[in-house]
């Protein structure tokens, strides 16, 4: 009874937030069906590392010997020492990617850069709000809409914002059907919206998406080496899918892999959800940041397939620049679903696809050149 006295009372009013936001994010989860598989367990793991006297964080073993808890311990490997986690994810993720609709549409490509303008114009706004170099590019990665390059970005420049970062990433990305909408009617007309488009697929063979995967790799490494782990990761996981001789290893990287890692990424993210690092004035302004990001991404997005209409005699759909962003497949879905409010008719899923794991490749390969650009300047 003594210990139950005693724990209740060291319990502090920013713990008690932490509770609430906890009970937000698994709310959100199971309610409104957001993203359940991160902000589930990441909200479960607010309330777990929040509640005091307990050994999920450190543990006294007998004799007065001081140990990680398991949470920490799981943090420490998996993310501290050697980002596995949001790298092995990686490997799901590509495994569940059909670059096809990129591929026989190799337009699609310039969207996703195009819809990385978010990134770039938060760290800029982060900068001026008083964060320091290597927080602020930390931030600014929540417009990649990838909540394991926001982490893993995070982690290797050592940003002490990790918790918020996360959270805002996932919830963002969760958040898409209700930030796109709104971003894309800032900046188009209603006819710009009914723009119909002709989808004429090339045949993509299984020699081209055999290559395509180790020669995005190859570039990549060679462009951008801070960016090779991330994408070298993501197109093995690709290769995995297309190579037509793994079938069992490409169903386990898409399922138990990506499930597993998932699972444990949500719950371990949670270190960095304690409260007296997570309620602070801090932690508002980065999901406030990380909202513009987004909004910024799908109009950048948005304003590029605009430019490239002043010189194309077939138009582009403007909304399929905001698919460019690496919500997949969630944000192509998104398009689509505004596209037939304007028009029943009118079908523009694959190029919004297309738009859309082009954005996936440009998120990981803007997470490394931020890395090395800001690692550059640091030092």
């Amino acid at each position: 009874m003594e210990y139950l006295f005693e724990g209740i009372l060291s319990v502090t009013w920013q713990q008690i937030v932490m509770y609430a936001v906890g009970i937000l994010l698994i709310w959100l989860a199971i309610k409104k069906e957001y993203e359940p598989s991160l902000l589930l367990p990441m909200g479960f793991g607010a309330i777990l590392v929040n509640l005091p006297l307990t050994g999920v964080l450190n543990q006294t073993l007998q004799g007065g010997i001081s140990s990680n808890g398991i949470i920490e311990w799981l943090f420490s490997v998996g993310i501290d020492a050697s980002e596995a986690m949001p790298l092995l994810l990686f490997i799901g993720i590509g495994a569940m990617i059909d670059f096809g609709p990129l591929l026989s549409n190799p337009l699609m490509f310039l969207f996703g850069a195009g819809a990385q303008f978010g990134i770039f114009a938060a760290i800029l706004l982060a900068a001026v709000m008083g964060f320091s170099l290597q927080d602020a590019a930390s931030i600014g990665i929540i417009g990649a809409a990838d909540g394991p390059t926001s982490i893993l970005v995070s982690q290797v420049l050592h940003s002490k914002y990790m918790g918020p970062i996360a959270v805002a990433a996932y919830s963002y990305m969760a958040l898409v059907p209700i930030v796109q909408p709104f971003a894309i009617k800032l900046v188009t007309t209603k006819k710009e919206r009914r723009i119909h488009m002709d989808y004429n697929p090339s045949d993509v063979t299984k020699r081209t998406r055999i290559i395509f995967p180790i020669a995005v790799t190859i570039i990549v490494g060679m462009v951008a080496p801070q960016s090779v782990a991330l994408v070298g990761f993501l197109m093995f996981g690709n290769l995995i899918r297309e190579c037509g001789v793994l079938e069992t290893l490409s169903q386990a990287a898409q399922t138990t892999l990506a499930n597993l890692i998932t699972l444990l990424l949500g719950i371990t993210i949670s270190f960095s959800m304690r409260a007296e690092q997570f309620v602070t004035p801090q932690t508002i302004l980065i999901l406030i940041i990380g909202l513009f990001a987004f909004v910024m991404d799908s109009i950048g997005g948005v304003l590029l397939a605009k430019f490239m209409n002043l010189f194309l005699k077939k138009k582009i759909n403007p909304m399929i620049g905001a698919a460019g962003i690496s919500a997949f497949p969630m944000s192509s879905r998104v398009i689509q679903k505004m596209a037939m409010e304007e028009d029943p008719s009118n079908i523009i899923l694959m190029h919004a696809a297309g738009a859309n794991v082009s954005g996936q490749i440009a998120s990981v390969i803007a997470g490394g050149l931020v890395i090395h650009l800001a690692s550059t300047l640091i030092h």
